[in-house]
This record gives C-alpha cells, sequence and structure tokens, in this order.
C-alpha cells in the first residue's frame, strides 16, 4: 500500500554537553538500521543497509518491507560530524538526522514534499553482519497459490542475521499484503519451515537439489501446494510521494479528475472495465471507464453478506426471527442436534463472524479448485457438515470471516420462509427500493450487460454460480442499484410510506448498521458491515474469480461510494484497485493529498 505523506513540524533540539565518546567514523555508520515512517494514515517499516569502504566513502540501500521494495538505491550518503544524510532518488526523498551519543540511534527526518519524523536503530553493525554466514536459502522465492480459482502471487525473503538466525518475510502481491512478518524459520539439511502469525499460517518444503526450488505445503485452515522458485532479483513498488493538496472539488467536478486518473489504467489493461458511483449530500453520478458502461452488471461477490444482513434485520422487525435466535431452529427438524451443553451458534454470532466457524467447510473438497468452486455445494452437503460439526460454540469467541457462516446465515433464513436464498432478496430488499438490477439469476437481456470477468493474470474468467451457500456471495448488480443500496442506508426515514417488506426497511436499514461486536482492531461490525471507528465509515468489499467490488458509506458526511470493476486484481502489488479508488475519491472531495490512482 502506498501511503499519502502527511506533514509534520519537527522541532529538534541539540542538547549541551553530550560528548560522543569516540568521533563518529564511516565504519562505526555501517550496518543495518530500522525505523518505522509514521505517515499520519498508517506506518511504513524500514530498514536501510549502510556500507563503508575502506577509504571510508559511504553507501546505502533502503527497503521499504510493507511495500515490497527492496534495495532502493541511496545517493549521496554523507556523515559530518554528528550529521547523516542520504537522498534517495527513485522516490524523490532525502533524510537528514544526528546520530545519538552512544552511535546506535538516528533522529531525524524523512522529507519527501513533506517531512516526516523518523528515527533509525542499529540493529547490526558491519562487524557483526560479517559473522554472519548466508544460509542457502537466503534471497527472495516466488510462486503462486491457487486457493480455488484464484491465483495469488507469493513472494519470501530469506536472510541471514546475526546469531545464526534466519530472518523471514513474505509477499503477498494480489493481495497487495507487503512485508508480512515470518518467525521460526527452521532450515534442516534440505528441509525448510516457517510460521506466518499474522494470516496462521505455516509453510514447510524440501530444497531442490540445485538449491533453486522449494516444494511444500502451505497450511492455512487447508493444506495447498507452494513451489518457490529463487529470484534473481525482486522489484517492487516504492513509496511515491502524494499529489499536492488542493480546496475540495465538489462532486460535479469531479468527471475531469477521475478521466485524468483512469487515463493510465484502462491504457494499460484494455479489456478493464470500471464504474464508479458516488453520492454526495443527495447528488448522484456514476462514471464508466475503459470496456464498462453506466448499466454494466458485476458479480458483488461478498457484498452480498451486506444483504443478507439486512434480510436477517427485516425478518427481526417483522418478528419472524431474533437475533439471540440459535440458527439451529432455522434448519429442517431433526437435521441437526442441540447440543448437549453450552452456548449454540446464534443468528447474530453468524452476521457478525463471530461463530467459529471456519471460512469454508472441510466438506468442501476439490471444488476449491474449480472455476466456479461454489456451484455444486449443495444443501445435503451443507447439512451433512453441519450435522458433523455441531452448532456448539465456545463461550467466547473472536471475528473470523467465514464464508460458510454467512453462506448457513442466508441458507437458514431462506429455509425459515420456504423460498430460495434468491426469492429472499428480491422480496425483502430489492423490490422494496426499487433494485430492478441485483439478483442472482440475470435475465437474457440482463445477461448481454454481464461485463467479462477477468481473473489476476488478466484471464478470462468463468462466472460464479452458487447452491446451498448463496449468502456468502452470489448476487450481481450495477453501480446505479448498488447506489440505491447505499443511499438507502444514509437516508432509511427518507423511504416512501409502504405496506408489507417494505414497510419495515427502515427500521431494518437501521437495525443493520447498528455496530454489534469487534471486528479487526479499530474495526466494529454490524450484520455484516464493517465499520471504521474513528472515521464513522461503513464498507464491504467483494470478489469472485473475476470480479471485485466495494460499496462504503459515511452516514455523517452524507456520502457514498460504489466501485465495481471486472478483474480480480487491475494493480498487482499494491492497493487493491477498488479501496484505492473509494479512498482517493474521498480524499479529493476533502481537498487532502493523495497518490495517483494509476500508481
Amino acid at each position: 500500500m502506498r501511503l499519502p505523506v502527511f506533514p509534520l513540524v519537527i522541532a529538534m533540539v541539540l542538547l549541551a554537553g553530550i560528548v560522543f565518546a569516540q568521533a563518529p567514523t564511516p565504519q562505526g555508520l555501517a550496518g543495518e538500521w530500522r525505523g518505522t515512517l509514521d505517515t499520519g494514515v498508517g506506518s511504513l517499516p524500514l530498514v536501510l543497509h549502510v556500507k563503508a569502504a575502506a577509504d571510508g566513502k559511504l553507501s546505502a540501500t533502503l527497503d521499504s518491507t510493507a511495500q515490497g521494495a527492496y534495495g532502493i538505491a541511496c545517493d549521496k550518503v554523507a556523515l559530518s560530524g554528528s550529521k547523516v544524510s542520504f537522498d534517495v532518488p527513485a522516490v524523490h526523498g532525502n533524510y537528514s538526522g544526528t546520530l545519538s551519543a552512544d552511535g546506535k540511534a538516528l533522529s531525524g527526518t524523512w522529507t519527501q514534499n513533506k517531512p516526516l519524523k523518523l528515527v533509525l536503530k542499529q540493529i547490526a553493525t558491519a562487524a557483526e553482519l560479517a559473522t554472519v554466514q548466508p544460509s542457502p536459502i537466503d534471497g527472495d522465492w516466488a510462486g503462486v497459490l491457487h486457493p480455488g480459482s484464484v491465483a495469488l502471487r507469493i513472494v519470501v525473503h530469506f536472510r541471514s542475521e546475526p546469531g545464526g538466525k534466519i530472518g523471514c518475510a513474505m509477499d503477498s502481491l494480489d493481495q497487495a499484503a507487503m512485508g508480512i512478518a515470518c518467525s521460526g524459520v527452521k532450515l534442516k539439511g534440505q528441509k525448510v519451515s516457517f510460521d506466518v502469525p499474522a494470516v496462521n499460517g505455516t509453510y514447510s518444503g524440501t530444497l531442490s537439489a540445485d538449491g533453486n526450488k522449494l516444494s511444500g505445503t502451505w497450511m492455512q485452515a487447508a493444506p495447498l501446494p507452494l513451489e518457490l522458485t529463487r529470484q534473481a532479483k525482486t522489484t517492487g513498488a516504492v513509496l511515491i510521494a502524494p499529489a499536492a493538496a488542493g480546496p475540495p472539488i465538489a462532486l460535479r467536478d469531479l468527471k475531469p479528475v477521475l478521466d485524468q486518473e483512469f487515463a493510465p489504467v484502462v491504457a494499460t489493461w484494455p479489456e478493464g472495465g470500471i464504474v464508479v458511483g458516488v453520492i454526495d449530500h443527495g447528488e448522484r453520478r456514476v462514471f464508466a471507464y475503459g470496456t464498462a458502461k453506466d448499466d454494466s452488471i458485476f458479480e458483488i461477490g461478498s457484498v452480498t453478506k451486506t444483504f443478507t444482513g439486512l434480510v436477517l434485520a427485516q425478518l427481526v422487525e417483522q418478528h419472524t426471527v431474533t437475533l439471540d435466535e440459535p440458527v439451529r431452529e432455522l434448519l429442517a427438524a431433526g437435521s441437526v442436534p442441540k447440543p448437549a451443553s453450552g452456548p449454540e451458534i446464534t443468528l447474530l454470532d453468524l452476521a457478525t463472524q463471530h461463530s467459529g466457524l471456519p471460512r469454508l467447510p472441510d466438506n468442501f473438497g476439490a471444488r476449491a479448485v474449480q472455476a466456479d468452486p461454489y456451484a455444486t455445494y449443495t444443501a445435503q452437503d451443507l447439512y451433512a457438515y453441519v450435522a458433523k460439526q455441531g452448532v456448539g460454540r465456545a463461550e467466547t469467541t473472536k471475528f473470523e470471516y467465514s464464508n460458510l457462516g454467512f453462506g448457513l446465515l442466508g441458507f437458514a433464513l431462506a429455509n425459515k420462509q420456504g423460498v430460495s436464498y434468491a426469492a429472499l432478496v428480491r422480496q425483502q430488499i430489492a423490490e422494496a427500493l426499487g433494485m430492478t438490477d441485483t439478483a442472482v439469476e440475470l435475465s437474457p437481456a440482463q445477461q448481454t450487460r454481464l461485463i467479462q470477468g477477468y481473473n489476476g493474470a488478466h484471464e478470462k474468467a468463468h462466472t460464479w454460480s452458487f447452491e446451498a451457500l448463496a449468502g456468502c456471495g452470489a448476487l450481481r448488480s450495477t453501480a446505479s442499484d448498488l447506489l440505491t443500496y447505499a443511499e438507502a442506508y444514509l437516508h432509511p426515514d427518507k423511504l416512501p410510506t409502504a405496506s408489507g417488506a417494505a414497510a419495515t426497511l427502515p427500521a431494518a436499514l437501521r437495525l443493520a448498521q447498528k455496530p454489534e461486536a469487534d471486528a479487526t482492531p479499530g474495526m466494529k461490525i454490524g450484520l455484516a458491515w464493517l465499520i471504521r471507528q474513528a472515521s464513522d465509515i461503513y464498507w464491504h468489499n467483494g470478489g469472485t474469480g473475476g470480479y471485485s467490488s466495494l460499496v462504503l458509506f459515511e452516514p455523517k458526511r452524507d456520502r457514498a461510494i460504489v466501485v465495481l470493476y471486472n478483474c480480480l486484481d487491475l494493480n498487482p502489488g499494491k492497493l487493491q484497485l477498488t479501496d484505492r479508488v473509494a479512498m482517493n475519491i474521498l480524499a479529493v472531495l476533502d481537498g487532502k493529498p493523495v497518490p495517483p490512482i494509476g500508481s
């Protein structure tokens, strides 16, 4: 992720009386230094590698691990007294700082348009690094994971460290997740293993005889084969300074800005199609780029979960179910036994991702590698899994994202009403809001407007269809329909007075966006909607084999944004395009500095 850089006033005071035990030397500066750049909207871990030649000439490279950028060349590395400075031409940045009395810390300022405080601490000296014996796996390794029909490019970086340890970091390029810390790296003979605590993953593999391949298994809920190949050199994105801040832009003036930003993106990939919808204080605009049209239909993947959450809210307001009702009671009689003791999974647990259920059921099997993975997972399969798994849960559960959980919720609600999931969404939401292009199954006329989807390698992707787990990702829609949907959340009281399912919709919309539980740090969750507490943003994104989507709304600012595009990833190695577009639009409307969408 390329984070915008915001100004920070730095006050540096050199205290009189501090005397270095020995004057700083180039050799003393040589080594590895680490620090974290606080951009104001996130943190960027940095690693500075400094070398000193015999004549005292200094050189350095910089790693921005969270951006997948390694070995960025530094220029004009200088030591003058206790002052240290260097330039980074590739990103038009420079650093100047002052060494501490013990020569182990650098306190100073990183400047890239605007100044930011940056403290670097020496982790290892050149002498310590000189004792390091490179391991047979030192370097950069690349491979591809195939969870379902998705192709996820993985890069693993190994580097020997003082004390006989091997450091490790992992990049998931197509998820824009860089510099994920690894731990417990073990190398025994030809066997290699490491853990990735942040994602509860592990890898174990065998090094080939020529030392250039690692063949093994990635384990994260289910085992997946992963072969890693040694790379001559790994390059990545580098921190780019933001565009200068300007005055806030009115929605009516947004199009020229988006036209300019999307031009390089569309030119890079001619088959790409992007539709953006924005509402700002009742004003509404839809913008289409590339192969997309204003009324193009996209698969919306996990944005479907918010519809499932709203259907639940509707049935609660209609006194058909309760949030604390066990899901077992909505399933076929006798299909799942009641737990002998302890709490059991409720509808609220499922809607807030606190059920304790895994991401996918263990009888999903070979479907995970098919082009249309959910198509053949039937009601019988789901009942078989739930009967074996049971519906009991721990006394305390944590947030754990589960497609299975929302699929089960949608299935149970549909079973309670005696209709299909598709009919349930149509009756409870789409018809009430006039969303004529939001459906599970499309009419022949709508099929002509379904834009072709592409996978992460820009190859044509198969559309996805759903059976038992439709509630987690089966819907298709347009930007216009999704703006109508988001606007209903912004102003539920403005919906026309109606009867039937429409009559309870205002109350259901309020219930669905009520914070119910903790999600990730700084984030709450309502009935599917994730809520950024600091900014009061409600959001959910989604993806299938060939499409990505994002819907967000800000009640306090009376704004909503929809982004749809026909690819799993248009911006490999960087922030996912749907998120980047929405973030930039919010910043432009507020007059804040942002990097270009296509950077």
